[in-house]
Parts: structure tokens; sequence; C-alpha cells
């Protein structure tokens, strides 16, 4: 990326990379996962479960972003908004795992609503603090290359996925798929020392800048 673009941006751009990268790689052959290793080869029964299971997520998500942003808006500071994302998002790397255990429906539902529940955290995190260090003059663009991280990420891991499940079986696809969003967690950390604090004037940046030479 140009060095036009701030830390911040930059970093946040490619930890959404990742995520989306990771659960891309799911998405194409969960529906596959469900029909043979939850309802053993019941088609019907698969995608009742795979209905269910969006449900769960949706509804879950739908349900906690509205609080989780009005009252990360109530705190000063930046600290907790950074805070949340990260925890959200290192809370969804922990899912993929739970599928590994996974033999029963209720199981699905239980690890989509704790996926729902990191996504509401990370998620409206993630857009306040973009939003608020997006250089001036370069909106357009900087959301551009937001918008494009994800459907790289999706994009390469469709194909890739089905791949990786029909070669190497699930197990191996849930433990990359948590890798990845670890690694968007671990990424997160490197800006740590860079969100902004905030007085009663509004948001103070640290005294490290956050733009690059």
């Amino acid at each position: 990326m140009p060095k036009i673009i701030n830390k911040i941006v930059k970093v946040l751009i490619i930890s959404d990379f990742f995520l989306n990268l990771g659960w891309g790689l799911l998405a194409p052959v969960f529906a596959i996962f469900i029909l043979e290793n939850i309802v053993m080869q019941n088609v019907s029964d698969a995608a009742k479960v795979a209905g269910f299971a969006a449900l769960f997520y949706w509804i879950t998500k739908s349900f906690l972003e509205i609080p989780i942003g009005r009252f990360l808006d109530k705190k000063h500071g930046e600290k907790d908004d950074f805070w949340f994302m990260v925890i959200g998002t290192f809370i969804t790397a922990l899912v993929p795992i739970g599928y590994l255990v996974s033999s029963m429906p209720w199981h699905i539902y239980f690890f989509q609503v704790i996926h729902a529940i990191g996504m509401a955290m990370a998620l409206p995190s993630w857009l306040a603090i973009f939003t608020r260090h997006i250089d001036k003059g370069r909106e357009a663009f900087e959301w551009g290359m937001a918008t494009t991280s994800i459907g790289m990420g999706a994009g390469i891991a469709g194909g890739v996925g089905g791949i990786m499940a029909g070669i190497f079986g699930f197990n191996t696809l849930f433990i990359f798929v948590s890798m990845f969003n670890l690694l968007s967690a671990i990424l997160l950390l490197f800006i740590r020392n860079n969100v902004f604090v905030r007085d009663k004037d509004g948001f103070v940046p640290p005294i490290k800048s956050v733009v690059e030479p």
C-alpha cells in the first residue's frame, strides 16, 4: 500500500483482509460440513441446520451491534473501541476450533452465537476507528481499499477453501480459519499505542504520530 495511507488505516485494512480470508475459506463448504458431520448425509436436515445457523448468527449480531455501538460512543477515548475490536476478533478465532468438536445441530447454533458476539464487538469498533483516522481528502480511495480487501480475501479464499476441504479435510480447514482470525487480531495490536484519547474538547492524538514518513 502507498505510504500516503496512515498506519492505523493500513493495519485495519490488512487485518480485515485476513479476517475475511479466514471466513472465506469456510463459506463455500460449511453446508457440506453440516451434511457430512452433523446430520449424517440427511440433505433435508442439513438445509434446515444451515438455515438456522445463519439465523442464529444474524439475529444475535443484529441484536447486539446497536447497543454496543451506543455504549462505545458514550465512553471517553478510543481505547475502549480498540479493545472491543481486538477481543471481538480473538473471539471469532475460537469459533472454528469449536466446530472441530461439534457433532450436533445445537453445537453449531451455539458457536454461531459466539461468532456473532465477537463480530458485534469487533465491527462497530473497527468502523468507528477507521472513520476517525481516515485521511482527509482520500476518503473514497481508502474506503475503496477497505472494501476491496474484503472482496479480495473472500474471493481468494472461496476457491481455495473448497480445494483444501477436499484434499485435507474439514479439521485442517478449521485450523486455518482460526489461524487467519488470530493473525487478524494480532495485527491490530500494532496500533494499540496510536489510538486517540478524548478530553472535553474532543479526540486528541497521542504524542507519537500515526502517519508514517
